[in-house]
Parts: structure tokens; C-alpha cells; sequence
């Protein structure tokens, strides 16, 4: 018997929903969805080698349906390769972190429509990194949106929303775990009144809209010439994925986790290392010191600052320049 009693038994008996996603974020949505309802397929982007020596295996999604031997499909280019999901006859499409942009033909199938999970309060943070941006950027609170799709990147109706915080500590890991959950929850809370055709539709303010835009290569470096704040919410943004980073004597160093310092230092240079705590390394920032507590020497794995520290000189490190 399925976990949620819906009033109209024929209604949810026919509900055929096709599930699409990929990285870890969705596997939970998926699973309350999956627990609930008749998930008949989903689709996933296609294998890729992972890590250093390439080795091909199944992404999250795809690992789950294997595991709950639900059918999967992987096309590499979703806008030539969709006649599989409609050959399905869905009835509704769910959509979350999938990867690929859903094409007209798909979106305007299902009987209850294409809906996507999205991890930002809309309009604010549309793209494809929200829960990144919202730390780097400072953002006090996040949540997630369920959405009607529309051919255009997260500027669907909204249907609902719910709000958490984002606390002094979260990183972009914690608060990814807490938005998984959040969005599995508030997902199966909202499927009822999308599939009884109660479910109210707000259109977007796009004159508020704010862009989540992919993290790229320059996002991860360092610069002290910012504020010791945003470098702290830099760093906590980029945890664990895909990491910030300086360059010490050279050699590129990974930085995991800092803390605000509170000592203010004039006539020096930003990024200028002044001074060695039990617990990490001091460094100059524009308007003050952030000190280094967690950090990732080239080809070494991560460690704590104090590690690093033993057996070190620290008049060696005193007075270089980070960057």
C-alpha cells in the first residue's frame, strides 16, 4: 500500500511518472518519490569516467534505479532522443538535477505536466548552481521550489515553495544534504494537488530574478584582495566541491575551511602570510585576516592546518605571498 492515501484512487493509479536526474541531490527526491508513487522509468545523463584512473561507473541515479530495478534510460543528447520517454506514455515528468534541457516535445506531453525540483527560492538563483552561489554570495536563507517547466532555464510557474536557513557554518555540502531532504519532502507534500488539478500557479518576477551560473575555473581562486567575509563564504560555497584555492611557493594550495580573524594589519601586502595560530595560518585580506584552519598541500590529501604546521619552521612561511 502506498505511503500516501490519495482521496481519488483511479487518479493516482494512473499516474505513470518518469523521474530525471543524476547527481546525489536527487537520489532522495527520487526515493520519496519512488516510495509513494509508480516511477515506470528514469532518465539519468549517460556514464562518464570518473576520477584518476577513469573507471566508467553508474552516477547516483542510475545506481538507484539499478538497486530498485527500475528501468533506465541514458540518451546523450535528450532533444534527438526522446521518443523512448514518450513511447512510455507518462502522464507526468519530474525533473530534478537532470543536465540536459528537456525539449518542448517532452515538456508539453504528460498529462500533469513536466514539474522540476529546484534548489533556490525562485526567482532568485536560477541556473545550474544555486546552493554554491547562495553561500558565496552571502545569502541568509535558501529553500526549494517545485516548478512548472517551460522551455526557458527555471522561469516556469512556480507552484510551491519552502525556505530554510543558511547558517554562519553550513558549506556547500551541509546545505545540499539539507535541501535533498527538503526537496523530497516538500515534493510529495505539493504531487497531490498538481495531480487533483488544485494546485495554485504563480508566475515569476523576472525584474527579480538572480542567476546561479555554473562554477568555473576562476570562481575557485582566492583573491585577497576581497573582503575577509566573502572569502570565508567562498571557501564554505566551494566545500566539497569543487574546493578554493591559493598558490603557496608555486605550488598550488587547496584551502577547506577558514575562520575571521581579528587582527587588522596596515602597510602590508593582501595575501600576505603574518602570522602562525595553534589552529592555522593568518593571512592578509583586504579589510583584515583570514586564517587557513583546513587546507590541501599539492598532491597531498587534505588536512588540518595544525597538521601541516608540525615540523615546519614557521619563519619559512611568515611574510610569503599567497596568489
Amino acid at each position: 500500500m502506498n505511503e500516501i492515501d490519495i482521496e481519488n484512487l483511479s487518479i493516482e493509479e494512473e499516474v505513470q511518472i518518469i523521474f530525471m536526474g543524476t547527481p546525489e541531490f536527487a537520489v532522495p527526491v527520487l526515493d520519496a518519490l519512488n516510495k509513494n508513487y509508480n516511477v515506470r522509468a528514469i532518465v539519468t545523463q549517460p556514464d562518464k569516467p570518473v576520477g584518476r584512473k577513469g573507471i566508467i561507473k553508474p552516477n547516483p541515479v542510475k545506481q538507484y534505479g539499478i538497486d530498485h530495478t527500475i528501468l533506465v534510460l541514458q540518451p546523450e543528447k535528450l532533444k534527438e532522443e526522446y521518443m523512448d520517454i514518450i513511447d512510455l506514455k507518462p502522464t507526468l515528468i519530474i525533473t530534478c538535477a537532470y543536465g540536459q534541457i528537456v525539449p518542448r516535445e517532452l515538456l508539453v506531453y504528460p498529462k500533469y505536466g513536466c514539474i522540476n525540483v529546484h534548489a533556490s527560492l525562485l526567482p532568485k538563483l536560477r541556473g545550474g548552481a544555486p546552493i554554491h552561489r547562495a553561500i558565496i554570495e552571502g545569502h541568509k536563507k535558501t529553500g526549494i521550489t517545485i516548478m512548472h517547466m517551460n522551455p526557458r532555464m527555471d522561469e516556469g510557474d512556480i507552484i510551491s515553495q519552502a525556505e530554510i536557513e543558511i547558517t554562519d557554518t553550513d558549506t556547500a555540502s551541509t546545505l545540499h544534504d539539507k535541501l535533498s531532504v527538503l526537496g523530497s519532502e516538500l515534493l510529495i507534500k505539493t504531487l497531490p494537488s498538481i495531480i487533483d488539478g488544485t494546485a495554485l500557479r504563480e508566475q515569476q518576477d523576472d525584474s527579480k530574478a538572480t542567476y546561479a551560473f555554473n562554477i568555473q575555473k576562476e570562481d575557485e581562486k582566492i583573491d585577497f584582495d576581497n573582503t575577509c567575509r566573502n572569502i570565508y563564504n567562498q571557501v564554505r560555497g566551494l566545500n566539497s566541491w569543487p574546493g578554493a584555492y591559493t598558490i603557496l611557493k608555486g605550488k598550488r594550495l587547496k584551502v577547506w575551511e577558514t575562520r575571521i580573524g581579528t587582527n587588522v594589519y596596515t602597510g602590508r601586502l593582501n595575501g600576505e602570510i603574518m602570522k602562525i595560530y595553534p589552529d592555522g595560518i593568518g593571512v592578509k585580506c583586504d579589510n583584515g585576516e583570514i586564517i587557513l584552519t583546513s587546507i590541501q598541500p599539492e598532491g597531498k590529501k587534505k588536512m588540518s592546518a595544525k597538521d601541516y604546521l608540525n615540523g615546519l619552521d614557521e619563519d619559512t612561511l611568515i611574510g610569503e605571498i599567497l596568489g
